[in-house]
């Protein structure tokens, strides 16, 4: 990723993903929108995979990526700092929350979402509304919405 270290702007967390490809283009969706990412292991892949390099192309920078060994290392980094929670089973429209610059947007697993006891964890939980009660979207399309709504309510961008 190529944003600046020092932004204080809107973090995405990501829950152990396990697709590559959706990984790879989030990275890229962060570095092109200047959002700091969290990965939260373990990963179901590894970086030098096939398909994760194939989509990621030249936007992965190690070092503009955070990771974090479990759950409970990255809630602990996150005790005084708000983190939202993106779910399907939130009731709350993302289009009805008001953004604030240094938030932490986690998403969960593609295959899983996030365990229960995450669910708790988490005041602020929303969802992006979908018709006729779809299942969801790809979590890299999900990101891009997201993140394009914080940043515009924060006058990031």
């Amino acid at each position: 990723m190529t944003q600046n270290s020092t932004n204080q702007g809107p973090k995405i967390a990501l829950f152990e993903p396990d697709i590559p490809q959706n990984t790879a283009a989030i990275i890229r969706t962060c570095s092109c929108l200047g959002a700091k990412l969290e990965i939260i292991e373990p990963c179901g892949f590894l970086l030098n995979d096939k398909r994760f390099k194939r989509v990621v192309m030249d936007y992965l920078n190690e070092k503009e990526i955070k990771f974090y060994r479990s759950s409970e290392d990255f809630f602990e980094s996150k005790k005084n700092e708000r983190v939202i929670l993106m779910t399907t089973k939130a009731s709350i429209s993302y289009t009805e929350f008001k953004f604030k610059k240094n938030d932490t947007i986690l998403f969960g697993r593609e295959s899983f979402g996030v365990p229960e006891k995450i669910h708790k964890l988490i005041k602020n939980r929303l969802k992006i509304p979908m018709k006729n009660n779809m299942r969801s979207l790809n979590i890299a399309s999900s990101v891009a919405i997201i993140l394009a709504e914080s940043l515009k309510q924060t006058k990031l961008i």
